[in-house]
């Protein structure tokens, strides 16, 4: 090989292998930044694959959103502050969320929301944020299919 192919060569190849490491830097740093969406039975029991088999479970520590229906006399306020603690649940299982901060207008028991945080135990996550749906009628359709068969309590206007 003449001494001009081998500087092609390793131009291409080192290109190549940089190229290589920008993404593979970029895809860890976004890692952290990856949010999942769960439901209360996908927490505690896998999310369903493709292929009719159960998959991973969340990890503690790892950052999620759950979304849901919180269960009626399941909202526990604090007197002292702003700490709140409430169950949401989709066909059975419930999952507790513990929240500091204002909720929003809209929640209330029997409405659906979500949250986004961190899973501290198996069943509980610590919110960052909550969000309670605005229009009744829209739903995600994997939430749609999950909820089926659930009361559901409209809101009082």
């Amino acid at each position: 090989m003449n001494p001009r192919r081998k500087k092609r060569l390793f131009i291409i190849l080192s290109s190549i292998g940089f190229i290589g490491a920008a993404v593979g830097f970029m895809l860890y740093a976004l890692q952290q930044n990856i949010d999942l969406f769960y439901t209360p039975s996908e927490v505690l029991q896998g999310k369903q694959l493709s292929n009719g088999k159960v998959g991973e479970k969340p990890q503690i520590g790892q950052r999620l959103r759950i979304g849901g229906m919180v269960v009626d006399g399941s909202v526990v306020r604090s007197d002292k502050s702003l700490d709140v603690e409430f169950q949401v649940t989709d066909t059975g299982p419930k999952v507790t969320i513990k929240y500091t901060g204002i909720l929003p207008d809209l929640f209330r028991e029997g409405q659906g929301i979500v949250a986004q945080g961190v899973l501290i135990a198996a069943d509980v996550v610590e919110a960052s944020e909550v969000l309670a749906k605005h229009d009744e009628e829209y739903m995600p359709p994997e939430l749609a299919e999950k909820l089926k068969g659930i009361k559901h309590v409209k809101p009082e206007y």
